[in-house]
């Protein structure tokens, strides 16, 4: 009875704050049960031990990080732990942030401290990642870090965010995809760059198709993109090839995080008579053939 009473009261009812505690591979039961009493999560390893033995638990155990508090009863805990139910961080990265908004957001969430998200975006990937061979050198991530929901355990790190968002991008970046873009005689850098410019730039994947089509067909004729999204990410420094105003070509880098609408949207433009686009405060996109039609819709819609 006294074993009974002792698996289904937790260690101290008033104590609800959560700790971590990590269960590491080949660890058994008594193991298991001593580590919680030391770190005061269960009165007695006695607790722990029948709690598993009545959940028929002893081989089912898993490894991992656990959330667990002293308001939970031993039972609560076998249960947590033969479930496997570990400890994860839910990550929400958007599409279209850059990596200075990543890093804020992680800060907000108390998952790295100062720069710590910017030095692992730093790093050289490239032996692991085969799409970022053709990335300069001396530019970060930017680009490449795939917008999605991630789960992260406790003991992860920033630099096993970014393996895990890249390692995503490699996965929507479908073999079909390369093959394509290599077909084109593009790169998968210039690829993420008007990726970048097109996610910021207009909603729609229509949209961005048509869009897509202007901006590589401006490339062609030697024509300024004149991409106001690039000044606002370099907005520091407007004398600089950040500034397709005044610099023709792709900006140097991606300016933005791409979703796969903007990726497919670069891969796979819409050929358009239009040459000229502009967004509405609403975010319709009206195009226009010629630079006085444009010059018209300018001062229909955005005055």
């Amino acid at each position: 009875m006294g074993i009974l009473i002792g698996i289904s009261f937790p260690y101290d009812k008033t104590l609800n704050q959560e700790k971590g505690f990590s269960v590491l591979k080949g660890q058994d039961v008594f193991i298991i049960a001593r580590n919680l009493e030391e770190e005061k999560l269960i009165k007695n390893h006695w607790f722990f031990e029948m709690a598993v033995l009545l959940k028929n638990g002893f081989a089912k155990l898993q490894a991992g990080d656990y959330w667990l508090s002293q308001t939970m009863t031993p039972l609560e805990i076998a249960s947590k732990i033969i479930d496997g139910d570990v400890a994860k961080e839910i990550l929400i990265i958007p599409e279209g942030w850059n990596i200075g908004s990543i890093d804020h957001y992680l800060k907000t969430k108390g998952f790295v401290k100062d720069n710590e998200f910017l030095q692992a975006s730093n790093r050289d990937y490239s032996a692991e990642f085969s799409f970022l061979k053709d990335k300069p050198e001396n530019l970060n991530l930017e680009g490449y870090l795939f917008p999605d929901t991630y789960y992260l355990r406790i003991r992860d790190n920033p630099e096993t965010l970014v393996r895990k968002m890249l390692d995503n991008f490699d996965k929507k970046l479908a073999p079909e995809l390369k093959l394509e873009i290599d077909n084109q005689g593009k790169t998968v850098f210039e690829i993420v760059n008007m990726a970048s410019l097109l996610e910021e730039e207009v909603k729609t994947i229509e949209d961005k198709k048509i869009v897509s089509g202007i901006l590589w067909k401006r490339i062609k004729i030697d024509m300024y993109l004149n991409v106001d999204a690039t000044i606002a990410y370099d907005d520091t420094k407007i004398d600089s090839p950040y500034n397709t105003y005044k610099y023709k070509g792709l900006p140097p880098g991606p300016i933005s995080n791409p979703g796969l609408d903007s990726i497919l949207a670069a891969i796979y433009p819409t050929e358009s008579p239009n040459l000229y686009y502009l967004s509405t405060p609403e975010g319709k996109t009206i195009f226009s053939k010629t630079l006085q039609d444009h010059i018209i819709a300018i001062e229909e819609y955005l005055k």
